[in-house]
């Protein structure tokens, strides 16, 4: 919920209290004390229904899958590249859009809106595919390729729905926060961001994951419910400022396809230092790939349970979610891009490791805790690099084009690394080290987007390229 300046209630609450409060700005929005922190409350409130669906979704939905026999290369399409895919092709489209839309409900929150309701009916479809597919098997007849093949195409064109409405609602989502909240609380905000999606992922790994295979419907459900509910009551309460004006005709839309399409890669990838930047966030994002996608199916390779596996993540969740706020104010403190880098380097030494000496339950359970905790370190550190690095202006059709270089490396990533443990009989090990190696590229990117940062103006004086 924004404080507008002015607001009488407001104001008369912080006289009572005593004093001209102090207060923070971004663009038109003005906030007392109160106000940010009723801010705070609506946006972690919403993002506490996106993770719970974002834990509980993909993993169900790639256990499902591997149920009815789909291979690894399949999984990691539908897993990794499908959403990569739909990122590429619709998100330049809403960021460029959004950046530039004027209305009444502001520019973000009308593109919340409409995708809240279609990720709830693919979390509906993804609950009702059991029963879907029997009704089409019974419809087919004889030529009907069997229950298994159309249960993977139903959990197929749900998940696809679900990442559609995903996508699109992230990029908007992240760009409203970057609209809304001062500057200088951005790391601390992201920490505590970091600390909600923690606590998700701590509830869905240690109660329920244990009953993802029995239970997959219910879930499915009542994550529908869960969001449906909350994010929708979150775009209700938080409201935008105003915003300029686009610059000129052709960036409020009326110029054309074409001419909108060149001024985006123009702006976007025309400047080495974000080509740079994009790099380093991509294959950041894909040393995460292979472990994440497939380390569900490294346990059970090597006897560990999918509750001990749950019961690994919570407590990586934990330790993370431990960090989450001092890390933030060390974001704010140090600068995102030094901790993201510094936390990079950890990463490719432990998950190094962990490719050379995994054999059993026991070392991989360590090593998966210490995996989880990185990577949740690194997203805590990098979470506000993009809104501290890219111009606020445009920030969701800069963030878009990140999105884009990331999403191509993700596409790869997923289907390349289950093509790679197909062929090698599931040696799930090779997860580790193909981690480890993208990790490694990360950081040689990174310290050349730090050198280019310094030349212009480093932490004190930074001003984004234009």
């Amino acid at each position: 919920m924004n404080v507008a300046p002015g607001r009488e209630t407001e104001d008369h609450m912080n006289s009572r209290i005593g004093g001209s409060p102090r207060r923070w700005t971004v663009g038109t929005l003005s906030y007392s004390a109160l106000g940010l922190f009723i801010l705070f409350c609506w946006l972690l409130w919403g993002d506490f229904s996106w993770s719970m669906k974002e834990r509980a979704v993909p993993p169900i939905t790639q256990l499902l899958l591997k149920g009815h026999g789909a291979p690894d290369s399949l999984i990691g399409f539908l897993i990794g590249s499908v959403p990569a895919i739909l990122t590429i092709v619709i998100g330049p489209i809403i960021s460029y859009r959004s950046d530039r839309h004027r209305g009444r409900w502001g520019r973000r929150i009308p593109y919340l809106l409409v995708t809240t309701p279609i990720a709830v009916v693919s979390m509906v479809g993804l609950a009702s595919t059991p029963y879907l597919t029997g009704m089409l098997h019974r419809s087919l007849g004889a030529a009907s390729p069997g229950l298994h093949p159309l249960s993977i195409v139903l959990y197929g064109l749900f998940w696809t729905v679900f990442e559609f409405a995903s996508i699109i609602g992230n990029a908007v989502f992240l760009a409203l926060i970057n609209d809304v909240v001062p500057e200088k609380f951005l790391g601390r905000f992201f920490g505590a961001f970091r600390a909600i999606g923690l606590m998700a992922g701590i509830l869905f790994s240690f109660w329920i994951m244990g009953i993802a295979e029995t239970h997959p419907a219910w879930i499915f459900l009542g994550m529908g419910v869960l969001y449906g509910a909350a994010f929708g009551l979150m775009c209700l309460k938080v409201r935008e400022g105003g915003y300029p004006p686009p610059s000129d005709e052709a960036d409020d839309g009326r110029g054309g396809f074409l001419h909108s399409a060149r001024t985006y890669f123009r702006e976007c990838y025309g400047h080495s230092y974000y080509r740079w930047f994009f790099l380093s966030l991509a294959f950041s994002w894909m040393a995460f790939v292979p472990v994440n996608l497939f380390s569900l199916f490294f346990a059970k390779s090597i006897g560990m349970s999918i509750d001990t596996w749950g019961k690994c993540m919570a407590a990586a969740y934990c330790i993370s979610l431990v960090l989450a706020y001092p890390l933030g104010v060390l974001v704010d403190r140090f600068h995102p891009l030094r901790i993201s880098l510094i936390t990079q380097a950890v990463y490719v030494a432990v998950v190094l490791w962990g490719g050379l000496f995994v054999r059993d339950a026991a070392t991989f359970g360590v090593v998966l805790i210490l995996q989880c905790t990185l990577a949740g370190t690194w997203m805590t550190a990098a979470a506000s690099l993009p809104q501290r690095l890219l111009p606020k202006d445009r920030f969701a059709q800069f963030a878009s084009a990140a999105a884009i270089v990331t999403s191509l490396g993700t596409m790869l990533a997923g289907p390349l690394m289950g093509l790679l443990l197909d062929l090698t009989g599931q040696v799930y090990q090779y997860t580790f080290l193909v981690s480890s190696a993208l990790a490694a590229t990360a950081l040689v990117t990174g310290v050349v987007v730090l050198v280019k940062f310094g030349r212009l103006g480093g932490a004190a004086h930074y001003a984004a390229p234009q």
